[in-house]
């Protein structure tokens, strides 16, 4: 309910109205899909991790950043730019669709064959089926693009979340199973490739995009120079984001990029829960605005103080019950991934914050300036891992990540308030202020308490009691109790 926050900036502006209704749409079918499926997913991850092994998470971790590679040469900015283009024409769709399918066609084989030099760089052979099999999900990934912005550009969030959570229990299902009789890996494998088929299939039937028409290169230019900044930052940012894992799995073991990636991806779930409920409705909605920065730039500054004031708190419990929450959900064989989480924790909030900012970039029509924010969090968020890896633990490479996260929040700050809103730091800090407060009586709550003496369900469960207790208090003492319960009422 918290996210209800959000409505507060629906206001009226020079006789222009930012339309609530499009928002509570999205907000709605965002919250249900995202919230059912990090359910799915946690449920499926409990069950999982104690059906694999953490070797058997790092092979599969280590094809995730192939594949994730490669669903990114796929969208070639081409989703977003669909969305934004006010000009596309139903023509102009079909001849983009038609040309993903022979673009999907390439990438697919390329990935099949990608599996010999992997399982040289990686030493293990068992690459080569694994990278064929997925080679079909890369394929229908591709044409899974154009549909899929066409039904964001409906702003059908209805049918996106629906089908996010229908696929997320099937995928969990078939993996489980095949967990249970001795899969290994190939368990979550598969799973994602009936996933990739089964969107693709639901997309299509959704829109019926015919690809029989001439081909010609008039549409692609029309979205090009939107799409080639955009493409330009996705690129940029996987490697960003996937060099921690790729040296760890060079350099370390499987088992220990299996500890890492587990703490790493749990790290991003209060993200996904929350920001992730946020982010996909922004851009499809605030496109409508594009000349209107001073609507942008509220809205932008409201959201981070709605992501701060969850965020923050959440850093804060994630990092003091780390432990009871690694163990309880994916069992005790985890252990190795608590510290490295509790240091992740630490970043929680700022990642937040973050992953909304890609989408205001898009609305105000400056994926320049995305790119740019990319090529600097690349470089230094590969040095900062880099550096990590050489001092020579998965918890130094967390360290590391914790600072260069630190230090892209600054600059991709920096960007947006004296770049595009002609403003600066002074109006974001002061949306962060009580946010910060809330989490500094959480740090100070959680130090006088002594150590538990108890299993690790109740730790936990005493600790997410002083984690909610506290946090109220700390609304009511930063006076943002009545403003939500405001909104809460709408």
């Amino acid at each position: 309910m918290l996210l209800l926050k959000f409505y507060i900036f629906l206001e009226k502006r020079g006789g222009n109205e930012l339309s609530s209704n499009d928002f509570r749409t999205g907000m709605l079918f965002s919250a249900m899909g995202k919230y059912s499926n990090v359910i799915i997913q946690l449920g499926v991850n409990a069950v999982l991790s104690r059906l694999l092994t953490p070797a058997d998470y790092g092979v599969v971790s280590i094809v995730q950043i192939f594949i994730e590679f490669f669903n990114l040469l796929a969208d070639m900015g081409f989703g977003p730019a669909i969305i934004q283009n006010k000009k596309l024409t139903d023509h102009d769709v079909q001849v983009i669709f038609r040309f993903s399918i022979g673009f999907a066609s390439l990438l697919a084989v390329i990935f099949m064959f990608l599996g010999f030099p992997v399982s040289i760089f990686y030493d293990n052979t068992v690459y080569i089926p694994i990278f064929v099999i997925l080679g079909l999900s890369v394929f229908f990934f591709a044409l899974l693009v154009v549909p899929k912005a066409v039904i964001q550009k409906r702003k059908d969030f209805k049918a996106v979340n629906t089908i996010l959570i229908f696929t997320g229990i099937i995928k969990g299902i078939i993996s489980i199973i095949l967990a249970f009789f001795g899969f290994k890996y190939y368990a979550i494998i598969i799973g994602s490739l009936v996933q990739a088929i089964m969107n693709f299939l639901f997309y299509y039937s959704k829109t019926k995009i015919s690809p029989k028409v001439a081909f010609s290169y008039e549409p692609i230019k029309k979205i090009w120079a939107f799409s080639r900044n955009q493409f330009g930052f996705n690129f940029i940012n996987y490697f960003s984001r996937n060099f921690d894992s790729i040296l760890i799995g060079r350099v370390f073991t499987e088992g220990a990029l299996g500890y890492y990636n587990k703490s790493y991806q749990l790290s991003l779930y209060p993200n996904t829960i929350l920001a992730g409920v946020i982010t996909p409705v922004i851009q499809p909605i605030m496109s409508e605005y594009e000349n209107r920065k001073d609507v942008i730039k509220d809205t932008y500054l409201k959201i981070t103080r709605i992501l701060a004031n969850l965020g923050v708190p959440i850093s804060v419990f994630c990092y003091f019950a780390g432990r009871e929450i690694i163990l309880f959900i994916f069992g005790g064989q985890w252990e190795n991934s608590v510290l490295s989480f509790q240091i992740l924790a630490v970043s929680i909030w700022v990642q937040m914050i973050a992953s909304s900012s890609g989408a205001f970039y898009q609305s105000t029509n400056r994926t320049d300036l995305l790119l740019f924010s990319g090529i600097q969090s690349m470089i230094l968020n590969v040095a900062s891992i880099a550096l990590g890896v050489y001092l020579g633990s998965i918890e130094t490479v967390a360290a590391m990540v914790v600072v260069s996260f630190s230090i892209n929040f600054l600059v991709n700050n920096y960007l947006l308030m004296y770049k595009i809103f002609d403003s600066g730091f002074f109006e974001l800090l002061k949306e962060l202020v009580k946010p910060l407060i809330i989490g500094l009586l959480q740090v100070v709550a959680f130090l006088v308490l002594p150590e538990l003496p108890f299993s690790i369900f109740i730790n936990l469960m005493i600790k997410g009691i002083i984690f909610v207790i506290t946090f109220f208090i700390g609304l009511l003492f930063t006076g943002q109790w009545k403003e939500m319960l405001r909104v809460i009422k709408k």
